[in-house]
């Protein structure tokens, strides 16, 4: 019976195209299914033979626990070299869409604020 091994909802590309470089390289047996047309289904990979899916578990863990370290390292390597992105960084590169945003963020919490704000107020 097939058995669920990793959701590709919002994994991207490269790391799927891993996780699928890895599985065929240890000669263990998945397909995949698609998110559909409408996106409503789950994108994910599956065994399809449940004996398999101990090895396959330990080798995407691995793989996880190692992508997880590669992506510090280079963040650790960006932050060292002063090319990591900032809010300031992205205001100067973008101020007009960085403004929008936060302006966007602002009137959010008055609305959300002003009924509170308002109560202390008389009628």
């Amino acid at each position: 019976m097939a058995v669920l091994l990793f959701k590709l909802r919002h994994v991207p590309d490269d790391e799927a195209d891993e996780v699928r470089a890895l599985l065929e390289e240890h000669g263990i047996a998945f397909y995949e299914t698609s998110a559909g047309n409408w996106r409503i289904s789950m994108p994910a990979l599956w065994l399809q033979d449940e004996s398999q899916l101990r090895e396959a578990r330990s080798l995407l863990d691995r793989y996880q626990q190692d992508r997880s370290a590669r992506a510090r390292q280079e963040y650790l390597n960006l932050k060292q070299t002063g090319q990591h992105q900032t809010l300031w960084k992205n205001f100067i590169r973008e101020p007009i869409r960085v403004s929008l945003y936060l302006g966007g963020a602002l009137v959010i919490l008055y609305l959300s604020l002003q009924a509170f704000l308002s109560l202390g107020q008389g009628a």
